[in-house]
């Protein structure tokens, strides 16, 4: 009988398409390990509202295949189940997080100490780092010519599906789920993720399957809405890996194939969305400081404020700028937050509250379910005018206007802030300067049951600017 192989489960929790699974599976009897290592990212281990997710994604993927979990750092876990069980083999999918490449330099070590073969495979990006590069032969900083490069080199290659496998029969200790407690206590505060969410690669599918039915054809035009249903909300399932990028690039393709060309904008701009996934993940692998430094250094000496209390008003959603704290409340309920909104509310902290890119980065960590390390940094760096081919920091979001422009019944801000529900239009997104009476006609009373804004947008704009200045040599 053949020695069992071990695939070793990452951010890529499905079967499909999954070359380090049709790898294992050609080889012999599969064990199906996954590992929780909160060792390894130290500070960046999985915030709470991605254990949520992580849970229920295994409990799926448990569902179809034995899974072995085990809980420690990779590399020794790995060691453990390798003479535990006599495989001659491990499968893996690449990660690209700044730890990664240590961490799987010392897999490869420990396979080879164990005399076990160890092979790594792609499958969590459309292309990997090392093979999009500019003239020059350089890693791109900048985002247009970076995704134009992608597009030249044509789509990935088409799906697989699932291998024929054998399953290893053989006793192998693991842990029981539910003893890794990745699920709130009390208070739930992930009570409504079950309704709105379904984790695994069933969720998936059908998550894809309903955007291209539903939103994809409004997409480029309404993509921006808050208050229009045409989010892919593929984000956590594309960073837990329950579908592949491929499977959503050819899915999308087809989907406007079909349409005989009336939604080939709508595709494109989509594909696009990918490509800043991809774009991040390119920029992480090459500047791994990304999480926690500015991309450009001169914005280490700007002259933040922290100020606590300002900072836990914007995560409570109590600024006082309506489609700000309709974001963060979405966030606190739903684990997600609509990306103009996103860019709206990370903005506000960072320019009119001056409070540093990096506490926001990480309450979107603990927060999101699509937490991704890579688009997280990136996105960040880019509100904060710090990163690769970074908004100007002098780009200065007005929440007021943003909220007018994109939110423009104000369905968004009432659906989140039902205390300001019975405010009329021309007042949704900015309270303050209703007539007295009617705030008190809406029920809605400054101070009490929605607070004054924390700041005033004009005077917080110019601190902003000031405070530019301040960095040497961009006066």
């Amino acid at each position: 009988m053949k020695p069992p192989v071990i695939l070793w489960f990452r951010q890529n929790l499905r079967l499909a398409d999954h070359a380090a699974f049709i790898a294992a599976a050609a080889q012999g009897p599969v064990i199906f390990l996954y590992i929780l290592d909160d060792e390894t990212p130290g500070d960046w281990r999985i915030g709470a509202a991605s254990r949520w997710w992580l849970h229920k994604s295994l409990e799926s993927l448990g569902k179809k295949v034995p899974l072995v979990l085990r809980r420690g750092a990779a590399d020794r876990v790995i060691a453990g189940v390798l003479r535990e069980t006599g495989a001659k083999s491990l499968c893996f999918t690449r990660d690209y997080a700044p730890w990664a490449g240590a961490l799987e330099a010392r897999v490869k070590d420990t396979c080879e100490a164990e005399g076990a073969a160890c092979h790594r495979y792609g499958g969590f990006l459309l292309h990997e780092p090392e093979d999009i590069r500019n003239g020059m032969g350089e890693p791109y900083k900048v985002y247009t010519p970076f995704s134009k490069a992608c597009f030249a080199k044509g789509g990935p290659k088409p799906p697989k599906p699932v291998p024929v496998f054998e399953t290893w029969t053989g006793a192998v200790a693991g842990d029981a789920l539910a003893d890794w407690k990745l699920l709130p206590t009390a208070p739930n505060w992930a009570k409504s993720f079950e309704s709105r969410w379904q984790p695994g690669e069933e969720g998936a599918r059908a998550r894809l399957d309903a955007f291209i039915a539903n939103g994809l054809a409004a997409y480029a035009d309404e993509r921006d809405r808050p208050d229009r249903d045409v989010a892919s909300r593929l984000s956590p399932h594309l960073h837990f890996g329950e579908v592949s990028p491929a499977q959503c690039w050819h899915a999308v393709r087809a989907a406007a194939a079909r349409a005989g060309g009336r939604i080939d904008l709508a595709a494109e701009k989509f594909l696009k969305e990918m490509l800043w996934r991809e774009f991040s993940y390119h920029l992480l692998h090459h500047w791994p400081s990304l999480p926690a430094e500015p991309f450009r250094p001169e914005f280490a000496a700007f002259p933040w404020q922290y100020n606590p209390q300002h900072l836990k008003a914007w995560q409570k959603g109590l600024t006082g700028y309506p489609i700000v704290d309709a974001g963060l409340r979405e966030l606190w309920a739903t684990g997600i937050m609509h990306n103009r909104v996103r860019m709206i509310a990370a903005s506000f902290l960072i320019k009119h509250l001056l409070q540093p890119w990096q506490e926001g980065a990480r309450w979107f960590w603990d927060t999101l379910v699509d937490a991704d390390i890579a688009n997280n940094s990136a996105s960040w760096q880019w509100v904060a005018g710090c990163g690769a081919d970074a908004a100007p920091y002098f780009r200065i979001f007005n929440p007021i206007l943003q909220g007018e422009k994109f939110d423009t019944k104000g369905l968004y801000v009432r659906k989140w802030l039902p205390e300001l529900g019975a405010m009329p239009d021309e007042f949704i997104h900015r309270p303050w300067e209703a007539p007295r009476s009617v705030l008190q006609a809406a029920g809605v009373e400054l101070g009490r049951n929605y607070p004054h804004p924390l700041v005033d947008h004009g005077t917080a704009r110019d601190r902003a600017l000031s405070a530019l200045k301040e960095i040497k040599g961009t006066a």
